[in-house]
């Protein structure tokens, strides 16, 4: 579906921007471990945001219901996971962090979830 490959590539072009915004207007005011930080979930945005355009492609070959869940569990991840640590940077609000780790949940189930319904088809 070419939904996925539209979502991906808005959301590379977000990370592209928060990057560029991390790496121009934060670097001088935050402290190197929360640069550090805020690149995680920019990295962790751009594979899963070209993952999904992958997913898009794939559609075209695979029934949707193979694909579908696993973007959708990927866009979780990146709200969750990189947006907790997009805004515990940003706000040091660091109660953030503990939404992280399901954000990487969705990742890995995401994943784990497309190698098994790919593998399922007949």
């Amino acid at each position: 579906m070419k939904i996925w490959i539209i979502v991906g590539s808005v959301l590379n072009g977000l990370g592209v921007i928060l990057g560029a915004f991390a790496s121009h207007a934060l670097k001088e005011k935050l402290p190197e471990q929360d640069l550090n930080i805020f690149e995680i979930g920019v990295r962790y945005q751009m594979y899963h945001s070209l993952a999904l355009i992958v997913l898009g492609f794939l559609a075209f070959h695979f029934p949707n219901t193979v694909i579908d869940m696993s973007a959708k569990l990927f866009i979780g991840g990146i709200v969750l996971f990189s947006g907790s640590l997009y805004l515990l940077v940003l706000t040091n609000l660091r109660w953030f962090g503990a939404i992280t780790p399901i954000g990487g949940f969705c990742f890995i189930f995401g994943w784990l979830l497309l190698a098994f319904k790919i593998y399922k088809i007949q």
